[in-house]
């Protein structure tokens, strides 16, 4: 299990990622057509607003490494369920 500060960090990003998205596309889209202007206004958002900057974690315990993409969950939760199978389509290979 993840420490919990690290879990809420992580969510606090992700909130300040959608609420800055709109703007930051926009500059980003001054930028790149030559605004040096925007560029400055880019650099005065939060540096915690950049989608970079987050990190996914397991939805279940807040692994940080081992993220299986298409399952949103750890490696090690992930064989955990799929071992009691409950995770549908998702059974132990044997042979």
């Amino acid at each position: 299990m993840a420490k919990k500060s690290m879990i809420a960090r992580d969510v606090k990003r992700a909130e300040l990622c959608d609420k800055y998205a709109a703007k930051r596309a926009e500059l980003k889209k001054r930028v790149n057509d030559g605004d040096m202007e925007a560029a400055f206004e880019l650099n005065k958002l939060p540096k915690n607003a950049s989608p970079v900057r987050k990190r996914n974690r397991c939805q279940l315990d807040g692994r940080p490494r081992g993220y299986m993409r298409e399952f949103g969950i750890s490696r090690v939760k992930f064989r955990q369920l799929a071992g009691a199978g409950l995770i549908p389509g998702i059974k132990k290979s044997s042979w």
